[in-house]
């Protein structure tokens, strides 16, 4: 992301604190994408990295969409076109 705007590819690195875990703890939330890759044939068009990096900036060139959601507009949205079909 730091490329992304112009900064130097450590930026960011320098933000990050690491605080003591639990060992392993990050494990659980690894994802194994054996199973569906076996059983389904799937395979990601996108790895990590770059899905990542797509997904954050999406983010931010849609940053009035954002704002809409994080201030709770869209209810009203909701409200206005689904009250009706309850």
């Amino acid at each position: 992301m730091a490329a992304f705007f112009g900064k130097d590819k450590d930026y960011y690195a320098k933000l990050v604190t690491y605080v003591k875990d639990r060992p392993g703890h990050d494990r659980r939330y690894a994802i194994n994408c054996d199973k569906i890759k076996k059983e389904l044939e799937w395979r990601q068009s996108l790895d990590f990295d770059e899905g990542l990096n797509i997904t954050i900036g999406w983010y931010l060139e849609n940053a009035p969409w954002v704002e809409r959601v994080r201030s709770g507009e869209y209810r009203k949205w909701i409200s206005k076109n689904y009250e009706q079909r309850r």
